[in-house]
């Protein structure tokens, strides 16, 4: 809560939660007050009031690195009031409002109001621009912010389920080693494993998954990915075989996944393994990026003592497709 200030003791403004109230004692027909500053959000505030023929109340943020960088918009609704009964408060309609200076809100009222009387101000919502640019939001806690924090929570109870093994009840082997999760996380992230759990078939028996065309680490990955709690580097490393498992396991986000990441650092080195993994997986996007790569940026004369040992292993349909592909390219003109 403010202080008093220079006006007197009247000066002070009290607030709590969203709401701010400035209680003026003595206010006479030609005067004007301005009030102490009040601390509600990021911002310090003033309230001031005129009185001429009308009345004059004007809501503004302390000028300050902060209301200049990054001015409130705010939404709010103004009420005056006398302290005695029988009077009816002036309520002003809802205003939103960028505030920088004491020019940018001004509420005229024709009242008689003077001596005693009350000023509340009840703030609905206020949102700050971020400093690189953007759209402003809420510095309160609002429905986008709850399904954030909501969602961090949930990662953080998942990743303590898998790195504890806490209430672990399936076991999956690896082709180096075992580890341990829980039938339904994997049934909700992939339908070839829900359909493991859910008809008659040994892994629902056992509880037990073997998935031995992938050694410890990558299979950790593919856990730490349904999970939620996977890093970067660790996907990076282990996308080729990340790639393997969603295709087979029918986890569409991850393949979509590994085939953007894929597309990403297309070279010479490895443009006939990615055009070879495009076709075994059915990615229309690779394929085309790393036939666009070879033929429209002439890079397959970079590869030409790695192409016939990959004629010799392509599938004949892939092998059309790329010669189909310089016929295109390499058409008359």
């Amino acid at each position: 809560m403010s202080g008093g200030g220079a006006n007197g003791s009247d000066s002070k403004v009290e607030t709590i939660s969203r709401l701010a109230q400035w209680k003026i004692e003595s206010f006479g027909p030609c005067s004007y007050r301005r009030s102490d500053a009040f601390k509600l959000g990021i911002w310090n505030w003033f309230l001031s009031v005129e009185k001429n023929r009308y009345m004059y109340i004007r809501l503004f943020p302390e000028p300050c690195r902060i209301s200049k960088e990054q001015p409130p918009m705010a939404r709010f609704v103004l009420r005056v009031s006398n302290p005695g009964p029988g009077r009816r408060p002036y309520i002003s309609p809802v205003h939103e409002r960028l505030l920088r200076t004491s020019d940018d809100f001004v509420w005229p009222i024709d009242s008689t109001f003077h001596g005693r009387f009350i000023i509340d101000v009840e703030f609905l919502d206020l949102k700050i621009s971020p400093l690189n640019g953007g759209d402003p939001y809420s510095i309160w806690p609002n429905e986008s912010m709850m399904q954030s924090l909501a969602s961090k929570s949930t990662l953080r109870c998942l990743s303590r389920m898998l790195e504890e093994g806490i209430h672990s009840d399936v076991t999956i082997n690896t082709s180096n080693g075992v580890l341990k999760a829980h039938k339904a996380v994997l049934s909700a992230s992939s339908p070839v494993f829900e359909s493991m759990f859910l008809h008659d078939l040994k892994e629902k028996e056992s509880s037990i998954i073997d998935i031995e065309d992938m050694s410890l680490e990558s299979c950790s990955a593919l856990l730490n990915y349904i999970y939620g709690t996977i890093k970067q580097d660790e996907f990076w490393k282990h996308r080729l075989s990340l790639l393997g498992a969603a295709n087979k396991y029918d986890i569409a986000d991850l393949k979509e996944c590994c085939e953007e990441s894929l597309l990403e650092d297309i070279n010479s080195s490895n443009v006939l393994e990615r055009l070879h993994e495009a076709w075994l997986y059915q990615l229309s996007k690779l394929k085309k990026g790393c036939m666009m790569y070879l033929f429209d940026f002439g890079k397959i004369y970079d590869v030409r003592d790695e192409i016939n040992s990959f004629f010799r292993h392509a599938d004949r349909e892939l092998m059309l497709e790329m010669f189909q592909e310089v016929l295109t390219v390499w058409k008359p003109v």
